[in-house]
């Protein structure tokens, strides 16, 4: 690919183009069938029993926890390396967050920093406690559901990042969002994500209550009683407009249909990464990936010792940028945003704080060839020297 090379990038091709041509000359732009279709796909795709389609990944941790009935009161631990969502939804409906630490060379939540956050928390009601899928790569979610159910919690999976990873807990091989461990996993379709919708975002559950509970809460909390007039409806709890249109789940369902070949050729992009790096610029290695998980990387992310290097990372950033390659940073901790040290003190979490010293996403979509990656990996080495 000659030009720049962004950190992320979609796939749109005449298929997709053409769903949602068919979707704008249909009957419903919005609130129609497609919706329910792609829901339905998406579903068997990951192997859970309900999947409800929303318009963004925000959304999706929001209506959760309505769903799940956290608010004022309440207690919801999600790591401190993550999106600002993660934690916001909790916020959102009243409760108060617990910063977990994460693996420094992961980023990802473990045992032993829920354990720690779970200690922080004693005293409070635990409600939810919200692993994030970091990069495509997948938590332990066995021993983080153990120690949930000890605290009288349950997991929502923040999975924007691991559509299409696998992890193997016990023998047996688990699609992200199958809903074995936890009552939610929640998934975006933001450009840059693996499915791309634009917007939007989709809860899968294999509990029929908390489905449509969701369902109706992403529609203003409306309800049609049974045997009401056809124009009859009422609002039992306050909802939100959170639905997603119908041409937009057209060019999910198409997106989906190539998921398989999405998935494959970011493991394929991944492998010679890892065969590259160590080779050409040793300076830089790969995040540590868990040996439970087989992921479909969203972000390629390398560790660099940039003090040691004697080098900024906004140096570094800027050279690759002059050499045609682009990066991003994922991410600034949430513990050290401004709202959240205001309202709670600055925690300390050695962990996130190591990880964010370090990290650079590089590219990775499945557009890239070969060449590309020889090109990033090629580009690295002369800026880190």
């Amino acid at each position: 690919m000659s030009g720049f090379l962004p950190y992320g990038r979609q796939t749109i091709e005449d298929d997709d183009i053409a769903a949602v041509a068919e979707a704008l000359r249909g009957d419903f732009l919005t609130t129609g069938p497609t919706v329910e279709a792609f829901e339905t796909a998406f579903a068997k795709t990951v192997g859970a029993r309900h999947a409800v389609a929303v318009s963004n990944g925000t959304a999706t941790l929001h209506l959760a926890m309505l769903a799940l009935g956290v608010g004022e009161g309440d207690v919801c631990i999600a790591p401190s390396v993550t999106f600002l969502a993660t934690a916001n939804c909790a916020r959102y409906v009243g409760a108060e967050v617990v910063f977990a630490d994460v693996d420094p060379d992961s980023g990802l939540m473990t045992p032993e920093t829920l354990s720690d956050a779970l200690k922080r928390a004693a005293g409070r009601k635990v409600k939810a406690i919200l692993p994030v899928h970091l990069r495509g790569d997948v938590c332990d979610l066995p021993a983080l559901k153990a120690l949930a159910d000890a605290a009288g919690a349950v997991l929502v999976e923040d999975a924007p990042h691991a559509l299409g990873s696998i992890a193997t807990f016990d023998g047996v091989a688990h699609p992200v969002g199958d809903g074995a461990y936890s009552s939610f996993a929640s998934f975006s379709f933001h450009p840059v994500k693996t499915l791309a919708t634009g917007e939007g975002g989709m809860l899968t559950t294999n509990d029929a209550g908390l489905a449509d509970r969701a369902r109706r809460l992403r529609s203003h909390g409306m309800v049609r009683p049974a045997g009401g007039d056809p124009w009859w409806y009422e609002m039992p709890e306050l909802g939100f407009n959170y639905r997603i249109p119908d041409v937009l789940c057209a060019l999910g369902l198409s997106q989906l249909n190539k998921l398989d070949r999405f998935v494959a050729r970011r493991r394929e992009l991944t492998a010679l990464y890892a065969r590259l790096l160590p080779e050409r610029a040793p300076k830089a290695r790969l995040a540590a990936s868990p040996a439970h998980s087989d992921p479909a990387l969203h972000l390629l992310t390398v560790l660099i010792d940039f003090e040691g290097l004697g080098a900024t990372r906004r140096a570094v950033v800027e050279a690759l940028k002059a050499k045609g390659v682009g990066t991003q940073v994922h991410y600034i901790p949430v513990h050290r945003q401004p709202y959240y040290v205001n309202r709670q003190g600055l925690a300390d979490l050695p962990g996130a704080d190591a990880w964010y010293a370090r990290c650079l996403t590089l590219p990775l979509f499945p557009a890239m060839t070969d060449g590309d990656v020889e090109r990033v990996v090629d580009a690295l080495a002369t800026v880190l020297g």
